[in-house]
C-alpha cells in the first residue's frame, strides 16, 4: 500500500486511509464513507460480498511458520503440522481473523485444535513472543518484516496457506481515482510477487 500511495500523490491524488475490521470497512463502502478497501481473507472465502460489490484480486500471500530459533523442528525446511499438535500458538486478536480460521481447518485434518496462549494483530509484537519461547505462530509473507536471528521462519509441509489479498469497490463507484489505485496495487503486487519468485529461486525453493 505505502509504495501505491506514493505514487498516486505524486500523480496529484490524494489518499486518506482508515483502518478497520471487515464489516466496518464493507459499511463505510455502503455508505460511501469510504471509496475503496483493502481485504484479505482465505481462499474460498467469500467475504459476505453481495452483488453490490466487485471484487480486484491483488495477491496470493503465504502464511509461513515462524518458530523460537532452539525449537525442536527449528533446523527443517518443511515442517508437518502435525509435529506442531502439543505447541502453543500465537494467534490474531480476533478469533474470526482468515489465517486464524485457515489454521483451525488444517489443523483438524490432522484431528487437533490448535491452542492460542497470545492474541495481537502486531506482527512485532507476535515475533518477538515466538522468539522467547512463548508459542509459534503462522506470518503472512507480506507481514514478516526483517530477518532476524532469535526465530527461524520456515513453510508448512504439504499444500502451503495461504490469504488472498484484495480491492474491494462498490459496482456502482466510476470514480477515476478508484481505478488509479487498483492499477496501482496491481502492479505493486506484480513487483512483489517476482521479488518472492526471485528469492526463492535463490533459496533453492522455486
Amino acid at each position: 500500500m505505502p509504495p501505491a500511495v506514493k505514487a498516486l500523490r505524486h500523480a496529484g491524488v490524494h489518499i486518506s486511509l482508515t483502518e478497520g475490521e471487515l464489516p466496518a470497512l464493507l459499511q463505510g463502502l455502503r455508505a460511501r464513507e469510504l471509496h475503496a478497501a483493502l481485504v484479505f481473507s482465505q481462499p474460498g472465502d467469500q467475504l459476505d460480498l453481495d452483488d453490490d460489490f466487485e471484487l480486484y484480486p491483488l495477491l496470493h500471500d503465504p502464511l509461513q511458520l515462524v518458530l523460537p530459533e532452539d525449537h525442536r523442528c527449528a533446523d527443517r525446511t518443511h515442517v508437518p503440522l502435525e509435529e506442531l499438535r502439543d505447541d502453543d500458538w500465537i494467534g490474531a486478536a480476533d478469533p474470526r481473523d482468515p489465517c486464524d480460521r485457515l489454521l483451525s481447518w488444517a489443523c483438524a485434518q490432522h484431528s487437533f485444535e490448535p491452542v492460542h496462549t497470545l492474541r495481537t494483530d502486531d506482527y512485532a509484537v507476535v515475533r518477538g513472543f515466538v522468539a522467547a519461547g512463548a508459542g509459534v505462530a503462522l506470518i503472512p509473507r507480506l507481514a514478516l518484516g526483517p530477518p532476524r536471528e532469535d526465530v527461524a521462519v520456515r513453510q508448512l509441509k504439504g499444500a502451503p496457506l495461504a490469504r488472498e489479498i484484495s480491492v474491494a469497490v462498490l459496482r456502482t463507484t466510476a470514480a477515476r481515482s478508484i481505478r488509479e489505485l487498483v492499477e496501482a496495487l496491481t502492479e505493486q503486487a506484480r513487483l512483489i510477487q517476482r521479488r518472492w519468485s526471485d528469492a526463492d529461486a535463490d533459496a533453492g525453493l522455486a
